[in-house]
């Protein structure tokens, strides 16, 4: 079990929070992670794998214009994800993480380049990673940034 998944789910259920999740690159990892933890049921309200582009637009409402000129492996595209989700399961937070795991380019980005984005009702912050290695440790680096930045955020 991560490490961070725990202490995530202990800070939500304190600040009496909820979140969902979009994933691409993960896969429906960073949803595991967190739902690996007991308790996590309080708090995770579910999750959508939107791994291709017809996905995005279609289960979050991504407009294909948007995905055809910025591509799924953008800034905007992450936060338009984690924005969505979160509106759909009417979550405190959205966690949104889309990229290139490898092991060749995909949307003209090289592997390893990914978005991760969280979103509240305040507002929708974004992280950036050139990651190194295989696909699962571009994967599993993914998940490990995903969940260390939203601890630092519920932290605040």
């Amino acid at each position: 079990m991560n490490s961070l998944a725990p202490l995530i789910v202990k800070k939500l259920k304190k600040k009496k929070f909820t979140v969902a999740t979009a994933e691409s690159i993960t896969g429906g990892g960073l949803a595991s992670a967190i739902t690996e933890v007991p308790g996590s049921s309080e708090v995770f309200l579910g999750g959508v794998v939107s791994y291709s582009d017809k996905s995005k637009s279609k289960y979050l409402g991504i407009s294909t214009s948007t995905l055809k000129k910025e591509t799924a492996v953008s800034e905007k595209v992450a936060i338009a994800m984690a924005e969505a989700i979160r509106s759909e399961f009417k979550s405190d937070f959205g966690i949104a993480t889309t990229g290139v795991a490898g092991p060749g380019k995909a949307y003209g980005q090289k592997a390893g380049t990914v978005w991760i984005a969280i979103a509240s009702k305040k507002e929708s912050i974004s992280v950036a990673l050139s990651l190194s290695g295989d696909r699962e440790a571009v994967r599993n680096a993914t998940i490990m940034s995903a969940l260390a930045t939203f601890e630092r955020i519920l932290s605040l």
